[in-house]
């Protein structure tokens, strides 16, 4: 029996790709751990919410951090995600030669690709140590909180969050990162 390799690409050859013109400047894709995926189109309640939650953090992370909205992270050799919203450390011009690394804060809105976002991309962010991975469940309208990034053999990527949370609008949540700051649920699901 004969094995098939894999071939995988690495950031440098996914970003060489688009510099060249191979990946359109338009079309809607994102490297995760090697493979290129195709990034589905936004319909009018997607793109609210990512305007929702994108006001709720900026008002709670102001000075310190950078609130990204679909922009690359640089978090393995051979991922380059662009998840809907993004918090970092520092200002968007400390970035100019290279993407963050370490996201205090991912957020991910989501509808149709609610299970890819729940263990895929989840397990994605738990292997690069992301430690607040939030998904914005347009379905049953609440918040999935992952935290505690930890090994697991059975998740897609080798790692998965050993904490999840659910809440609901009325309620508020603080991020790892500040947690003396409330956000509230009714701002994020707006």
């Amino acid at each position: 029996m004969r094995e098939v390799e894999v071939r995988r690409w690495t950031r440098h050859e996914y970003e060489r790709m688009a510099e060249t013109g191979i990946l359109a400047p338009d079309e809607r894709v994102e490297l995760l751990d090697g493979e290129i995926i195709r990034v589905t189109p936004q319909g009018a309640r997607h793109a609210r919410a990512i305007r929702a939650a994108e006001e709720a953090l900026r008002s709670a992370f102001q000075r310190a951090y950078d609130v990204r909205v679909q922009l690359p992270l640089a978090l393995h050799l051979f991922s380059e995600p662009e998840p809907d919203l993004s918090v970092v450390p520092g200002s968007w011009r400390d970035y100019e030669t290279g993407h963050p690394e370490s996201p205090v804060l991912v957020v991910e809105v989501a509808d149709a690709t609610l299970a890819f976002d729940r263990d895929d991309k989840a397990s994605l962010y738990a292997r690069a140590g992301v430690p607040d991975y939030w998904i914005v469940n347009l379905a049953d309208r609440r918040l999935e909180v992952y935290r505690d990034p930890a090994p697991e053999a059975a998740a897609r990527h080798g790692w998965a969050y050993q904490s999840v949370q659910h809440f609901h609008p009325g309620e508020r949540v603080s991020p790892v990162a500040l947690p003396e700051t409330r956000v509230s649920l009714d701002d994020l699901l707006a």
